[in-house]
C-alpha cells in the first residue's frame, strides 16, 4: 500500500487555481515540483504510488501523484527535498483538516476518496458547494 503526504497549499485556495498553475508551468517547460525542508524517511513507500494531498482553506481538496523525491542543496548548502509531481491534479472528497506546519504522512486508509466527474452525486457539485456541505458535515 502506498504512503501519502499531506501539506498546506499556501497561496492557492481553489483546485482550479492549482490546475491553472500546473498547466502554465507545463507550457513553459517548468518543473512540476515543490521544495520542502524535510526529506521523508519513508521514500520507497511514497514512491510506490503515493500522492501529495493538498489542504486548501482548511479542507483536503485534491492530490497530485508523486513521481519522485529528490535531495537538493539550496544556496546556503542546506539539504532539502524536491517533490516531483505528475502533471495531473485529482479532486478528492473534501475533508476538513486543521492547519499544520510542513508536511505529514497520510496513510492510504485515511486518504479521502477521489471524486469522479460526471456522476450525479456530491462529486458533480461545484467545488464551493462541496466545501460548504463538507464543513457542515452533510457530505
Amino acid at each position: 500500500m502506498p504512503l501519502h503526504l499531506i501539506k498546506l497549499c499556501v497561496g492557492v485556495s481553489e483546485i482550479d487555481e492549482l490546475r491553472h498553475w500546473v498547466a502554465e508551468a507545463a507550457k513553459i517547460g517548468a518543473a512540476r515540483d515543490h521544495v520542502t525542508r524535510m526529506f521523508p524517511k519513508k521514500r520507497e513507500e511514497i514512491l510506490a504510488g503515493g500522492s501529495l494531498y493538498w489542504v486548501m482553506r482548511g479542507m483536503i481538496m485534491c492530490r497530485q501523484p508523486i513521481a519522485d523525491l529528490q535531495v537538493v542543496v539550496d544556496v546556503d548548502g542546506i539539504h532539502r527535498c524536491r517533490i516531483v509531481f505528475e502533471s495531473k491534479v485529482i479532486a478528492v472528497r473534501p475533508t476538513p483538516r486543521r492547519a499544520f506546519q510542513g508536511w505529514r504522512y497520510l496513510l492510504n486508509e485515511d486518504a479521502p476518496l477521489d471524486l469522479k466527474a460526471g456522476q450525479s452525486s456530491p462529486e458533480a457539485m461545484p467545488e464551493a458547494m462541496r466545501r460548504e456541505l463538507a464543513s457542515l458535515a452533510l457530505i
